[in-house]
């Protein structure tokens, strides 16, 4: 896998870019909003310069008529549809109508991909009631349980869906995978998000603190994890100062929630005046970058172009991971003024 795939989500296209070919989970919770995130990434994905031998097929399992009406209306509304394979399992839907849905969804990706050459996304959305139906078949077969009464077998039957995802040596296709789960209790370690993690290339994490802080789509940056993404970015993919500005949005947000902590703590007076840029840094980086809202589909460029409008928060002498040459050709100094009056503040 080396190709880009542009979902037009800044927190996943500059910090955790999904590469074609790629299994990239994401980990949400009862109440947030993975069903309007899925629902913008199928709109919005595309593979730059093959627009035209894109499709995503859209696996939905043990959702409510609410769910979808919601998918359904969204794709007709915005014609997304014209390019979507939709399989739809309602929670009434009988337990192995659920376990089968996937895989004739994934076996409709293959079709598409290695028989038609197409570049296929494919999101399927909850991997949670799946695995409650495997379990609630796997206890009507009376077989042992295994961890929380989920069969033994789960992370081999986990593993025959998601290994489907990737590419072929005879064939210019491919599928790239986003499950997409709910944990029970915000659990990490609950046998769901812990095998499908084993299995696949990273994971995006909803959180529940920046929900409630009002950010949509509300995308942990920092425990979110791609691990392809170093191959699908750089020169001739997306622009030679990604990996560079990626690593410094990092850190700088680490930092400046860091900085956030000490002020709850100690007060404001307690840090120092770097600090209370990297505080200030934090604060737009969640309000701009990652908060964009379910109506907005970013380019690589202008995802790029706002990570560095963020970073110019912050003296030219801090930027230690990126490349002098970028620092040249991208860095603009933001107004000295108003980092003046954060300090003073």
């Amino acid at each position: 896998p080396s190709e880009f795939i542009q979902t037009g989500v800044s927190a996943i296209d500059g910090l955790n870019t999904l590469v074609r070919g790629q299994k990239l989970p994401i980990f949400s919770g009862s109440g947030l909003p993975h069903a309007q995130l899925a629902a913008q990434i199928a709109r919005q994905a595309k593979v730059l310069g093959t627009e035209s031998k894109f499709a995503v097929v859209f696996a939905a399992v043990g959702i409510t008529f609410e769910e979808a009406d919601f998918f359904v209306s969204d794709f007709r509304r915005t014609g997304a549809i014209d390019r979507t394979v939709l399989f739809m399992n309602l929670a009434n839907d009988p337990a192995i109508e659920r376990i089968s849905t996937p895989r004739m969804a994934l076996t409709a990706a293959e079709y598409l991909a290695f028989d038609m050459g197409m570049q296929v996304l494919v999101i399927i959305t909850d991997i949670t009631n799946y695995a409650e139906a495997l379990r609630e078949v796997s206890a009507a077969r009376k077989e042992v349980p295994g961890r929380r009464g989920y069969p033994g077998y789960l992370y081999t039957d986990l593993a025959t869906m998601y290994e489907r995802a990737g590419r072929k040596l005879d064939s210019d296709g491919s599928i790239t995978m986003i499950p997409i789960l709910s944990m029970p209790e915000d659990d990490k370690t609950h046998p769901i998000p812990d095998l499908t993690g084993y299995i696949t290339e990273g994971q995006i994490i909803l959180s529940r603190e920046l929900y409630r802080k009002g950010l949509r789509p509300p995308i942990d940056v920092l425990p979110s994890l791609s691990r392809l993404k170093d191959k699908g970015i750089g020169k001739g993919k997306t622009r030679d100062d990604h990996a560079g500005t990626m690593n410094q949005l990092f850190a700088a947000y680490a930092r400046g929630k860091d900085a956030k902590e000490l002020m709850t703590i100690l007060g404001e007076a307690a840090l120092t005046d770097i600090d209370k840029l990297y505080a200030k840094f934090a604060d737009e980086f969640e309000t701009r970058y990652v908060s964009q809202g379910y109506e907005t589909d970013r380019t690589i460029e202008e995802t790029l172009n706002l990570g560095w409008e963020l970073l110019a928060i912050l003296p030219k002498n801090e930027l230690k991971r990126i490349k002098e040459e970028h620092i040249e050709l991208y860095y603009q100094e933001a107004d000295s003024a108003d980092n003046a009056a954060v300090v003073e503040q």
